[in-house]
């Protein structure tokens, strides 16, 4: 099967205006890229600033820095409620262009904050705007494409953007070291503007005119409820949010593993961007593997390598050998097992949600973000100065997802349930 040339191919709502052809595939997934990618340069851009700001903002308590990164997924999952029935009802552009001219605001108002609680309020903020890509990006894709293609455009976004957090600790050290700190807030400013302009620019509406759905208490009851009572998206919601935990869990400990337990801060960001580069890798192959083998063999078999991988560093950890060469070889193999299962497990949950797509990737973002941020931190917080935590927490997640993907498919892996 081949992909189309444009996206004009796949219908007929997705011209752009004042365009001759539909936007390019290629641009297309570049500019999903781009927006899926604002929030993943929030959070790892601020990584190696984190000591940084905890000293120029008086925050004695290490584990507490963590905020930080756990106030903007608060922030980040709770809006996704909201852009999901707006989108639905007024289309998705004008809500992209609303949510990211927020977000340069924000960015601006946390680059002169003058203490840490009114930055951790930009932090929030900054969430709350940048929310309105991952609802409507997901949407835009899904109305565009199905099913493994959908898989697929996701895999190849997921490809390119992946790409920020390999680069985002280096990209932030690299600025540390000739701005201030709040010179990371100004950097992400500049590529808010440039996103909000290459999508007036060039991003077509892209929500038929026969799924928009009124703002009102019944229809989006309804919406909702179909989002939280459909076993399969529910079922792989839930999934994905415990296996998100691991990797919220990952990015509130990693500065301090390095620092507190392997005496390598500057380690920190190649080692990252190592370990952050396998989930590039694996969303590569999977953007090959996906239309052939389905999503379900994909991520059935990633998340059995994930459980595998996770065990064997609790046990290195817990037995007292670990190193920060085990410690990156099993959180690289682990991410590579985390990448194939995430952009799949996204994909089965939004198939049967088609008609109200927005309404719920919003459900299923606020779940997953907030869920995962809640977990994550309870994983962060209980740092101790060893890795056994974080791999603890990594384990629990991967046997957690494993059990709620049998129960969703009456325990049968790597086919649809019986009856679906």
């Amino acid at each position: 099967m081949t992909h189309p040339t444009s996206i004009k191919a796949m219908s007929p709502h997705v011209t752009p205006r004042g365009a001759h052809d539909g936007i390019s595939f290629r641009e297309f997934v570049g500019l999903i890229a781009a927006m899926m990618a604002m929030a993943a340069l929030v959070i790892d851009t601020m990584l190696p600033a984190l000591p940084a700001i905890g000293s120029a903002l008086g925050v004695a308590d290490e584990n507490k820095r963590q905020l930080i990164i756990t106030a903007f997924l608060l922030g980040f999952g709770a809006a996704q409620l909201v852009y999901g029935s707006i989108s639905d009802r007024f289309g998705r552009r004008p809500i992209l262009l609303f949510g990211i001219t927020a977000y340069v605001v924000f960015s601006a108002g946390a680059a002169v904050a003058s203490n840490f609680e009114t930055l951790l309020l930009f932090r929030v903020l900054q969430g709350v705007a940048v929310a309105a890509t991952r609802v409507v990006t997901v949407s835009v894709v899904r109305h565009c494409y199905g099913g493994r293609q959908m898989a697929r455009v996701m895999s190849l976004a997921f490809m390119v953007f992946l790409a920020v957090p390999v680069l985002a600790p280096s990209i932030g050290q690299f600025f540390l070291l000739f701005l201030p700190w709040r010179g990371l807030f100004w950097v992400l400013t500049g590529y808010g503007l440039i996103v909000v302009t290459w999508i007036g620019t060039r991003l077509p509406e892209t929500l038929h005119p026969e799924y928009r759905r009124p703002i009102d208490f019944s229809s989006v009851f309804s919406a909702i409820s179909r989002a939280l009572t459909t076993r399969q998206a529910v079922g792989y919601m839930l999934a994905q949010t415990v296996i998100q935990s691991a990797l919220y869990g990952f990015l509130n400990s990693v500065e301090q593993i390095f620092a507190d337990s392997f005496h390598a801060a500057r380690l920190m960001p190649t080692v990252f961007a190592a370990i952050a580069g396998m989930m590039a890798v694996a969303a590569m192959i999977n953007s090959r593997i996906v239309e052939r083998l389905g999503t379900r063999r994909v991520s059935h078999t990633a998340i059995l390598g994930f459980v595998t991988i996770e065990l064997t560093h609790f046990g290195i950890a817990f037995s007292g050998h670990e190193t920060i060469i085990t410690f990156a070889l099993c959180q690289a193999a682990a991410m590579f097992c985390f990448g194939l299962s995430m952009a799949n497990f996204g994909a089965i949950a939004m198939e049967p949600m088609a008609e109200i797509a927005g309404t719920a990737a919003s459900v299923q973002g606020f779940t997953t973000t907030v869920g995962g941020a809640v977990l994550g931190f309870g994983i962060g917080q209980s740092f101790d100065g060893t890795s056994l935590p974080m791999t603890a927490g990594f384990a629990a997640a991967g046997v957690l997802a494993l059990v709620i993907v049998l129960i969703t498919e009456g325990g049968r892996l790597f086919h649809p349930r019986m009856g679906s």
